[in-house]
């Protein structure tokens, strides 16, 4: 990106930031919290759009697409997990190329043009339209998948590297990211998805679109306050020619040494020959993960891979974060359950409440409401709190927060359980009742601790993933949190259907297989989860502990 240089900014200017034309970021005129509050904004209605349709896709699919329960849980996971995978490719862009500002301004674009297109196929909705409803959806997931990949890191490049202001501040900001997409979801799953169930989904689009189309001109209104991160380098290329060139160098200087062996041995009155010279490094390499460091040896094994030290090291940065990341996909896999069979619970129970009566997919209200209340209350009395305990400067260090997010995923795993159970019992004895006579608030539990459990991953990993990154890659580094929820929709689907193949094989009837859930064996898919995320539970206290914090070592 070419950099318009103004005169007179002289010391006061951000290094490295641009305005939104591109000349130097001014401190005191650009940043801060003050910058950060369109994007909390934005938050609010871009996640009111996406999650008011998520939330209530499957009952979509199955009432007017007319997919039978579980083909529709694929398709929705699916859906899910496309447009959370995009988010890596939102940041790769956002570090590589275009910087978080315009990656943000295409996505929301792609998006909406989806929307419209959904909008229109919804008044007639058929399984013969099922061709443009597919479009319009995965226009919605490119759309979201670049949002998502670009908006907190956005956010969260407003404040100033290396004071503890700018930490605190940031860490402020991650806390009412997680509070804004609450608000957003708030709106979304009950008001949206009531319109949606009482007067038709193209209304429900509409508002999804209506929502879109007005979060552009609010993050614009921002422009003048905002500081953007140039671009300088292309974070998966500097990952692979790393990898390559450690490998390559690594085989060269293995051939070489068996053939100096050989020649040895052949020519036994030979002098010895001098050592290959050792390249030079102001800066020595450090020995976690010392089959890389191969990588700076001259000369490489072509020019091309040439690498330097800080290269190097921000490839071992970003590889030390990987099993983080793969330790938080179980947890997303049964967040997935939220969007599919939960909604399909509910809608065979009772959602009467007094004289109203609720959409089974307004569920989430249960989780988003306390996390909006949590989220200020965690900020701003929880962390101070902790501070005084712990004192340091985080009080509750993020994969503490991560931490006690999968244990609340064991937790509500064992709840769902146990309430399939009752709701199935009650199924059995009134076979003929729609709806059950039991009420749909029993599914609240699950909701109300998975969603808890959300809350604390994913605002840890957020931040996480950015203060632990390299400053080159922190937009692909915070994509991951939004990665993980990905692999672990495209996970839930895969389960499901190995649970339905292996248990096709016994002398009962799969356990997630026909038209009716009533028939389903869900409770014993809801045990399999909780085993599952115990084992990952012990899996990530494997990794925590051995993890050593970057930026706190950086600070000592």
């Amino acid at each position: 990106m070419e950099v318009v240089k103004e005169e007179g900014d002289g010391g006061g200017v951000w290094e490295g930031y641009v305005d939104w034309r591109r000349r130097p970021a001014v401190r005191g005129r650009h940043g801060g919290m003050r910058a950060a509050v369109f994007v909390l904004g934005v938050e609010v209605l871009e996640n009111l759009a996406f999650l008011a349709n998520a939330s209530n896709l499957v009952m979509f699919l199955r009432k007017y697409m007319q997919f039978s329960p579980a083909k529709s849980a694929n398709h929705v996971t699916n859906f899910m997990g496309t447009a959370f995978l995009l988010a890596l490719l939102g940041g790769f862009l956002s570090d590589a190329f275009f910087t978080t500002y315009y990656v943000f301004l295409f996505s929301s674009l792609l998006e909406f043009l989806g929307l419209v297109i959904l909008t229109v196929e919804a008044k007639a909705a058929s399984a013969a339209s099922a061709a443009a409803v597919f479009v319009g959806l995965y226009l919605v997931a490119v759309g979201v998948g670049g949002i998502k990949g670009s908006l907190a890191a956005h956010g969260a490049e407003q404040f100033e590297e290396g004071t503890a202001e700018g930490r605190r501040g940031r860490s402020s900001f991650f806390n009412y990211f997680v509070f804004s997409l609450s608000c957003g979801a708030l709106v979304g799953v009950t008001l949206v998805v009531w319109i949606e169930d009482n007067l038709g989904w193209e209304w429900g689009f509409g508002i999804s679109t209506i929502a879109i189309l007005v979060s552009i001109p609010l993050f614009l209104s921002g422009s003048c306050f905002y500081r953007n991160k140039i671009p300088t380098a292309a974070p998966l290329t500097t990952i692979l020619k790393v990898l390559v060139a450690a490998t390559l160098n690594g085989r060269r200087r293995n051939k070489t040494a068996t053939n100096a062996v050989a020649s040895m041995t052949r020519s036994p009155s030979t002098t010895t020959p001098k050592p290959t010279k050792e390249p030079t490094h102001t800066t020595p390499p450090t020995q976690t993960l010392k089959f890389l460091n191969k990588a700076i040896q001259t000369p490489p094994f072509h020019p091309s891979l040439s690498c330097t030290t800080q290269q190097l090291e921000d490839v071992k940065i970003v590889l030390k974060l990987l099993p983080i990341f793969a330790c938080t996909i179980i947890l997303n896999s049964c967040l997935a359950q939220l969007s599919t069979f939960s909604v399909e619970q509910a809608s065979t129970m009772n959602t009467q409440i007094g004289s109203i009566k609720f959409p089974p997919a307004s569920l989430p209200i249960f989780p988003v409401i306390f996390i909006i209340i949590l989220a200020p209350l965690y900020n701003h009395l929880i962390v101070p709190f902790a501070r005084t305990l712990t004192r340091t400067e985080s009080g509750i260090t993020h994969l503490q927060r991560i931490g006690v997010g999968l244990l609340l995923s064991i937790v509500a795993m064992v709840i769902a359980a146990l309430i399939e159970v009752k709701r199935k019992a009650v199924a059995d004895a009134h076979p003929a009742a729609h709806p059950l006579p039991i009420t749909f608030l029993w599914i609240a539990f699950q909701y109300l601790f998975l969603g808890s459990a959300d809350l604390f991953t994913l605002a840890g990993l957020l931040e996480f993933f950015f203060t632990e990154a390299p400053p080159t890659m922190r937009s692909l580094a915070t994509a991951l949190s939004w990665a993980s929820l990905a692999v672990g929709y495209y996970l839930s689907s895969v389960i499901v259907s190995l649970v339905n193949r292996v248990t096709a094989k016994s002398s009962h009837s799969p356990w997630l297989s026909g038209q009716d859930i009533n028939h389903y064996d869900l409770h014993k898919f809801y045990w399999l989860m909780c085993a599952l995320s115990a084992l990952n539970f012990l899996h990530f206290l494997f990794w925590a502990l051995k993890y050593k914090y970057r930026s706190t070592i950086e600070r000592k």
